[in-house]
Order: structure tokens, then C-alpha cells, then sequence
């Protein structure tokens, strides 16, 4: 029985690449040191899953920033603007397309799939000319194999890296992406030659969107491509790995139909009707089905015995020379290795599996099947499963009750929102076209320092209060002096959105080194909800109110909403996440309303997350956008007409859910909308109507690059031809923690400047 692992993390145990990236972009280190940290975690890898008994081994799954990226390096598929003239792509083109440059702004980010990592989207046109730019899926599957370990490449497959794109600037929107296979095949086709000139035998193409609502021509695109690719494919086993959802039957029907291909895979964890479905369909007696058993999402420990049930139903359909043993995604998602948590409770340790533990679980299960069950790995695993279900430590029944009793509930605002707009205007006086930054201030290197230090109870409770005071003051007086209207406190107290109020919440427990990728070098570090979550004490009202006196200006109190906290956690699995959810958001609920009481006038509730935990099939996306809508509306139902309840939402596709975003009742929202081109006000031009105040954002902060003057009016100008005056913020289009104050300062400067211009075009006008 073999054992395979579709992906696996490439940040390192310690964020090894994360600190070479950062070094490398600082100036500090050359590209010499960048590639001699990356190739040490790749081999690092690679000899660990060797190591563990892994016999399909992935190779290309690395990454200086993301996989798409890489996958339009391949293709040569650099937009123009970047000034690429032909060849091997370097750093700069590459760095330059994921993160901009003074010239060039950066290609669009948003979210894969319904994950908390995030892509460069490919920006493509009928004119394209596609060649074989990067050699980096060669040169990692020769790197392993001088050290003596075969490798699967991996590559996105064609059809989806199409599926994943936009049209390019300039290109009608109607523009058929697919119609670009047969340009982008020949690339393809002379990887796979010169792999197969390197020994490659097996070859691994991601095709994630097979698990989407497919039409009939998207599915008969696959069909096409890979009829295209047959030749090339003969003499490789090929494997096709789809993963994050149930495959539709229409796609069950033509994966396992593709020519060319010799192996399928299926995601089991999140794929939970994927068994009835070969159960009733059957399997290719001639294809291996590579059932990815062992959840790639979540850090909780595979529940072995359960697992062993399912697979032997498996092996009775499809045969135990064909079961192949696997991972339901790439392990990128979840945390690198428990080994170097030193600080969980055995307890907790105890129930948890991280990239490391996961391949050992895969090769036990695979051992397992052919009669050579490791019984001490078993029972450890059964004891742990057990401790975990009946730990009072994960139960508390008033919590449970109070969260069943919402759920009859609207908890709506009684008030329309434009009332309580008016109401609010009485009360802040704000002028037209208000600014205002969205919660975080850069952090600084001694900020990290004294927050450290506190932990580690190297200064006083007392030295840090003043030393945060301090940093508060001086975020406090910048934006006075750049003259924003609606002021924040910088958050110079938290290590990040999620964590910082899951530290103050009963039910989460932390790790030291838990770190997952989102994009390029940054990573977050997910909180873990184990149990039933309360709130204690109130977790935000003393920064908060210290802030606001600190300024005759209104300071938003800034909290995470209940879904972003959710769906940037790793949650319990023992329970529908929407009863976790609705815990949250009662917790949340008493912070705003102590928040109110302290005198706080205008609160942001972050949801960043709301689009992204969206089921990816649509007959399940209804009840999700119920129950996470309504989340958010417990934590301000409570709530005084003049007090302004904000909300942000981040990199994702709003236009789909925004009747959902309509309805969550909000006074104003912010959403990202620069690095998309304006993607978000394309709504607004479709009539849809929207009462509330609304803040696309006018710059990218994830980008060092510094928007003009003259940019930012351009871009307040297109959102002014579609949105009323009245309900138009102007901001960035997220917090402000990764940047530099350099960067920030120039940024800001711009950004009310531009506001100051046109409030005096627009008076003159009117």
C-alpha cells in the first residue's frame, strides 16, 4: 500500500523563508542566500518524508511567493508592464509581478478558494504569446534526485490556472480565458519533455476547480486539454489531484474519463459524500485512486480507526493495488510541526497533528491496510481521540444554551441605516468624503520588542502599559497632523487580529510556532478553538478609551468579527461551525456594548473573512451566508442609533455576495478595491442600490509602492461616477501593520491631499 502527500508547507519549522525573503527585499542579503535557505528547506522536506516512509513525494510544491505565480512564470505570461523582454525569468520580473514596483503596480491578490492563502491572479489576453520562461519544476525534480529521492513535479493544471485568471487590462470582460489552451499546451509540453529526459516517470497536475459548478464547455475544456497533452503523457504515470470539496458527479464522470491518465485524486475529508458517490459510480479498473484521507486543513489528529473503516471500504470497491494513501490537500494549510510547541499542555498536544505529524498518520494508514498495523501508533491515537471527547475542559453548557437561543432570532437593528446615519452625522460632524485608516499602524521593530519582553516578563505590567501609551500617542498625533477625520489607536498592543482576542477568549489555545503562509512572507499564526468560547473580562476597552482621550477627534474601538475569527482559526471539528460562530459572536456582542457604554462612538468589526469561508459549491452557499450574516448582526443588534458600527472586508470576490453584505446592516464598510482594478464598484454601475456609507480603498497597502495625488483623485473621481457623495470614505484598502512608516507617512500625506482637492471641486460645484 503506497502513501502520498499532495503538498507540503514551504515556509519552514521557524519561518526560515519568511526572514530570507524579507532579508533579500530589504537590501540585506543577495539572491545567493535567498536560494541556499530555499534549497535547505526543500531538501529538508523532501529527506523527512523519505524519512517517514512517503513513496510519492512531491517536488515543485515550493515557492519564493506563491504557485500560480509560478505557473505564469512557466507560461512566460508577464503582463507588459513589467518590461519582460523574453528569457529565464529572475527575481526582479517575479518579485515585481507579486509585489509591484515604482513603475508597475503589483498583479491582483485575492484568496484560493476558500482558504486563507492568497494568489497572483494571472492577467491574460487574446494577444499573449506564451513561452517556456521558468525551468523551476526541472530544476527541483534534478535537485531531489541527486540526493536519491524520485519525485512527482507538480504542476496547476492547465484548465484551472485558465479558470483562475482574468482578462488583462484592456480586454473586453467578455473575453473567453479558455480559448487560450491551445496557446498554453505547448508550454506544458515541453516541461513534460524535458522531465521525461531527466528519469520523471509520475507527474502530478492540481486541477482544484473540478470540485466547482462546471458547465458542459468547462468540462469539455479539460477533456480537450489533456487530448492535447496525451502524447506527452505517454511514458509518465499522470495524476490528476482535485481536493477542498465534493467532486460533482458531471465532473466524477469526466476526470476519471481524461485520456492520458493513470491516477485520480479525491479530497475525503471535506469531500464527505465522495465515498457513496464511487460507491455508487464506480472507479476505472485502470486508474489508481489516491484518497486523500488525512485532513490537510485542520491540525486535529486524524481519528485513525475511523479512518481505517473508510479506507477498507474504499479498497473492497477499487482494490488494495489501486488504493494509493493520501493527504485531502496540500499540507501548505496547515502548521509546519508540533514538535516545536513547547508550551501546549499534554492534553491538548495530545489531540493535534501538524504537517510533520500528518505524513506519519498517512504512512500509518497505509501500513495499516496491508496488515502491518504499528498497535502502539493505534492505541496512543485512540487514547488521545477519547480524552478529547470527554475533557470538561472542551464542554460548558451555559455557553452551548446561550448560543442555541439565537438561532430563532434576527437580532436586527431596529432603525434603517440611513436614519442612523443621520443620527450619527449629528453626533460626529464629519465632512464630506471623511478619512479614515482601517486599524493597524506599522510595527515597529522595538513595539515586537517590548511585546516580547512583557511575555517574557522581562519589563513590568506598568513599563508596558506606558510603553504602549506611548505608541498610541504617537500613531494618535500623526494622523491629527495628517488631518484624518476618523481616527485609530494603531493596535500597537496586538500580535495579530485574530489572536490577540482569542488569547482574551475561554476555548482557544495557542502555539509558538503554529505559523501558516497566506501570501509571499507573510504568515499568521492561527489560534486553536478546542471548546466552548466566553468572554471573561472586557478585551479592548481600556487600549480604546485611552486612545480617545488622547484626541477631540472620534477613535474607532477596532475588533475582530465573530466569522474572521472562525475562519482564521483552526476550529473544532467535533462540532458544526456555525455553533462555534454564534459563541463568538455573543462574546463579541458584550465588547461592543462595553465598548458603547465606555463612550466609544464609532466601532469596526472586522469581517475580512466573510467571502472566503463561503462553501465553494452554491447549494450549500445559502445557509452558510444565513448563519454568518446573522453572526455579525448579534455583535451590534444591541447597539444606540449614534453609534457607528464600521466593518472591512479584504481581498476576495464581493460582487456575488453583496445582497448578503447589504444585509448584514452595517453603518459603513470598507472594502478592498485597488489592487482589483475597481472590480467592486462594477455592482454599483449594475444598479444595485446601497444606503449605508461604503469605503473601496483607494491605495494598495500591500505594496511598497507610494500612490500619487493625483492616482488617488483619479481613483475617488470613478467611485464618485457610481456611489452618492454622502456615503463615499475614503481610505486605504487595509490595515497598515506591514508597511513601513516611510511608506505610510508619504501614502497618507497623498491620500487627504487628494480629499482636500476635491471637497474644494466638489464645493465650487455645488
Amino acid at each position: 500500500m503506497a502513501s502520498h502527500v499532495v503538498g507540503y508547507p514551504r515556509i519552514g519549522p521557524k519561518r526560515e523563508l519568511k526572514f530570507a525573503l524579507e532579508s533579500f527585499w530589504d537590501g540585506k542579503n543577495g539572491a545567493e542566500e535567498l536560494q541556499k535557505v530555499a534549497k535547505q528547506l526543500r531538501i529538508s522536506v523532501w529527506k523527512q518524508m523519505e524519512n517517514a516512509g512517503i513513496k510519492f513525494i512531491p517536488s515543485n510544491t515550493f515557492s519564493y511567493y506563491d504557485q500560480v505565480l509560478d505557473t505564469t512564470a512557466m507560461l512566460g505570461a508577464v503582463p507588459p508592464r513589467y518590461g519582460w523582454t523574453g528569457g529565464e525569468i529572475g527575481f526582479d520580473v517575479y518579485f515585481s509581478m507579486a509585489r509591484g514596483n515604482a513603475n508597475a503596480p503589483a498583479m491582483e491578490m485575492t484568496k484560493w478558494f476558500d482558504t486563507n492563502y492568497h494568489y497572483i491572479v494571472p492577467e491574460l489576453g487574446p494577444e499573449f504569446r506564451f513561452s517556456y520562461a521558468s525551468h523551476k519544476a526541472v530544476i527541483e525534480y534534478k535537485e531531489a534526485k541527486e540526493l536519491g529521492i524520485e519525485t512527482i513535479p507538480v504542476f496547476l493544471g492547465p484548465i484551472s490556472y485558465l479558470l483562475l485568471s482574468k482578462p488583462a487590462k484592456g480586454v473586453e470582460k467578455s473575453f473567453r480565458l479558455l480559448s487560450l489552451v491551445g496557446k498554453i499546451i505547448p508550454v506544458y509540453r515541453e516541461v513534460l519533455a524535458e522531465l521525461k529526459a531527466n528519469g520523471a516517470t509520475w507527474v502530478q497536475f492540481d486541477e482544484p476547480t473540478f470540485v466547482l459548478d462546471l458547465d458542459n464547455h468547462q468540462l469539455k475544456a479539460f477533456t480537450d486539454a489533456y487530448e492535447q497533452l496525451e502524447e506527452f503523457l505517454s511514458g509518465f504515470h499522470v495524476l490528476v489531484e482535485t481536493y477542498f470539496a465534493d467532486i460533482p458527479a458531471s465532473a466524477y464522470k469526466t476526470i476519471t474519463s481524461l485520456n492520458g491518465v493513470s491516477a485520480i485524486g479525491l479530497d475525503l475529508v471535506r469531500g464527505e459524500k465522495t465515498l457513496d458517490l464511487i460507491k455508487g459510480s464506480g472507479f476505472p479498473s485502470d486508474k489508481y485512486l489516491f484518497a486523500g484521507i488525512v485532513d490537510g486543513r485542520n491540525i486535529w489528529a486524524n481519528d485513525l480507526e475511523a479512518s481505517l473503516k473508510t479506507l477498507k471500504a474504499l479498497e473492497s470497491i477499487i482494490g488494495k493495488e489501486k488504493l494509493v494513501l493520501s493527504t485531502s490537500c496540500s499540507l501548505l494549510h496547515t502548521a509546519v510541526d508540533l514538535a516545536n510547541e513547547t508550551k501546549l499542555d499534554e492534553e491538548t498536544k495530545s489531540w493535534l497533528a501538524f504537517a510533520a505529524q500528518k505524513i506519519l498518520e498517512v504512512n500509518a494508514l497505509a501500513k495499516a491496510l496491508t496488515g502491518k498495523k504499528d498497535d502502539t501508533f493505534f492505541s496512543t491515537n485512540a487514547i488521545a481521540q477519547a480524552s478529547r471527547k470527554s475533557s470538561p475542559r472542551v464542554n460548558n453548557e451555559a455557553v452551548k444554551k446561550a448560543a442555541a437561543a439565537v438561532r430563532g432570532s434576527d437580532h436586527r437593528r431596529v432603525t434603517p441605516v440611513t436614519a442612523r446615519l443621520d443620527a450619527q452625522q449629528k453626533e460626529l460632524n464629519l465632512p464630506v468624503l471623511p478619512t479614515t485608516t482601517l486599524g493597524s499602524y506599522p510595527q515597529t521593530m522595538d513595539l515586537r520588542r517590548v511585546r516580547r519582553e512583557y511575555k517574557a516578563n522581562k519589563i513590568s505590567e506598568g513599563e508596558y502599559v506606558k510603553a504602549i501609551k506611548e505608541e498610541i500617542a504617537k500613531v494618535v498625533k500623526l494622523q491629527e497632523e495628517l488631518d484624518i477625520d476618523v481616527l485609530v489607536h494603531g493596535e500597537p498592543e496586538r500580535n495579530d487580529m485574530v489572536e490577540y482576542f482569542g488569547e482574551q477568549l475561554k476555548g482557544f489555545a495557542f502555539t509558538i510556532n503554529g505559523w501558516v503562509q497566506s501570501y509571499g512572507s507573510r504568515c499568521v499564526k492561527p489560534p486553536i478553538i478546542y471548546g466552548d468560547v466566553s468572554r471573561p473580562k472586557p478585551m479592548t476597552v481600556f487600549w480604546s478609551t485611552a486612545a480617545q482621550s488622547m484626541t477631540s477627534r472620534p477613535m474607532k474601538g477596532m475588533l475582530t468579527g465573530p466569522v474572521t475569527i472562525l475562519n482564521w482559526s483552526f476550529v473544532r471539528n467535533d462540532q458544526p461551525r456555525f455553533e462555534t460562530c454564534y459563541q463568538i459572536a455573543l462574546a463579541i456582542k458584550d465588547e461592543v456594548e462595553d465598548l458603547e457604554a465606555a463612550g466609544i462612538q464609532v466601532i469596526q468589526i472586522d469581517e475580512a473573512a466573510l467571502r472566503e469561508g463561503l462553501p465553494l459549491r452554491k447549494s450549500e452557499q445559502g445557509f452558510y451566508l444565513d448563519w454568518a450574516v446573522h453572526s455579525f448582526r448579534i455583535t451590534n443588534c444591541g447597539v444606540k442609533d449614534t453609534t457607528q458600527i464600521h466593518t472591512h472586508m479584504c481581498y476576495s470576490n464581493f460582487n456575488d455576495i453583496i445582497h448578503s453584505i447589504i444585509d448584514m446592516d452595517a453603518d459603513v464598510i470598507s472594502i478592498e478595491n485597488s489592487r482589483s482594478n475597481e472590480k467592486v464598484l462594477s455592482v454599483f454601475h449594475e444598479g444595485v442600490k446601497y444606503g449605508a456609507g461604503i469605503g473601496p480603498g483607494i491605495y494598495d497597502i500591500h505594496s511598497p509602492r507610494i500612490p500619487t495625488v493625483e492616482e488617488i483623485a483619479d481613483r475617488i473621481n470613478k467611485m464618485l461616477a457610481v456611489l452618492k457623495m454622502n456615503v463615499l470614505w475614503v481610505n486605504p484598502d487595509c490595515g497598515l501593520k506591514t508597511r513601513k512608516y516611510t511608506e505610510v507617512k508619504p501614502a497618507l500625506t497623498n491620500m487627504v491631499a487628494a480629499v482636500k482637492l476635491l471637497r474644494t471641486q466638489l464645493a465650487s460645484v455645488n
